[in-house]
């Protein structure tokens, strides 16, 4: 997990935040991650983060059984292409069945599959660089969009 957060780290313009206990975000978040860009450092007030990291199951999200021990995963939004290449399916036609707690596998996110969104439980050798890749990617559309929208 924290290589992959000093990974978005790296990246110009990212915030990276990381909810703890006493802080103004919900317990179900404490420990997890999200990446957002904001080149000013400050959370964004309208959009969503382009990536994250969960270490729990939330209320509506249980498929990746991240309550066990030692249990996290990442999330990304794609573009259409990516999740295509990556999945064999379109984002608002999934169908194909899958065991959302596998590890070290990118699929669909169990909850917002049908939105773009990727995800890989304890990501390992097999998917480690590729989820940097697509963080990487994820975060150069975020850059995109606040460039379009500030000009």
């Amino acid at each position: 997990m924290e290589q992959i957060i000093e990974a978005v780290r790296g990246f110009d313009g990212a915030l990276v935040v990381i909810p703890e206990l006493g802080g103004d975000f919900p317990e179900f978040t404490w420990g997890s991650a999200f990446f957002s860009f904001a080149p000013d450092g400050q959370l964004p007030q309208n959009g969503q983060p382009y990536g994250t990291i969960v270490a729990r199951n939330y209320p509506d999200d249980t498929a990746s059984a991240l309550d066990a021990p030692g249990r996290w995963r990442v999330n990304i939004h794609v573009d259409r292409a990516t999740f295509r290449e990556l999945t064999g399916e379109e984002p608002r036609s999934l169908t194909r069945p899958r065991d959302h707690s596998a590890a070290d596998c990118v699929m669909p996110h169990p909850v917002y599959g049908a939105l773009g969104w990727l995800a890989v439980v304890n990501p390992g050798e097999r998917t480690t660089d590729t989820v940097v890749q697509l963080l990487r990617g994820a975060h150069d559309a975020a850059r995109a969009r606040f460039a379009r929208r500030r000009s």
